[in-house]
């Protein structure tokens, strides 16, 4: 009975020690919060000066349509854009509206008068439907939407992959 009072009295004095520290880091957070020099909200908000605009990245076409493909395989193409602008154009992100979208692009800047290229993707295992998906690319330059459409026609039931072989026994 007292080795059970001495442990609930050790984990309540270990339980106050960490709350205490806790208390105090927080106090000293909000010290040096308080204590910060003003910053005018334009010069922290601010974003690196571009003379880029959303007409610079000038894609040959903005959708793409698979018209009908078969089920299992994914379906890719590619989407070009010429940097019509003055600076290069570096791609931050290319988001899919989807999972079974997967979006694949360079890193790298793609300097004035240069193309870039984003592949798309599109998972149609388990998906026999006409799909319409979207990409939305954010770069330096702006935002751009990207769309792929298609029907998925269901691949025939009772096929055999190639890479299975029929075994017959007895």
């Amino acid at each position: 009975m007292k080795r059970t009072i001495l442990s609930a009295a050790l984990l309540l004095l270990c339980t106050s020690i960490t709350f205490a520290q806790h208390k105090k880091h927080k106090n000293d957070d909000q010290q040096t919060i308080t204590s910060a020099p003003a910053v005018p909200a334009d010069v922290a908000l601010a974003k690196p000066a571009t003379n880029l605009k959303a007409d610079d990245m000038a894609f040959a076409d903005a959708t793409h349509d698979f018209g009908t493909v078969m089920e299992g395989p994914d379906a890719t193409c590619e989407f070009t854009f010429k940097n019509n602008g003055t600076e290069p154009i570096t791609i931050e992100k290319a988001q899919p509206s989807c999972g079974c979208t997967v979006p694949q692009f360079s890193k790298e800047p793609v300097a004035p008068g240069a193309t870039g290229i984003i592949n798309v993707a599109y998972h149609t295992k388990g998906k026999p439907t006409p799909f319409t998906k979207t990409i939305t690319v954010v770069s330096n330059a702006g935002t751009k939407v990207l769309t792929i459409k298609g029907t998925v026609e269901k691949a025939p039931t009772g096929s055999v992959p190639e890479n299975v072989s029929m075994i017959k026994t007895n």
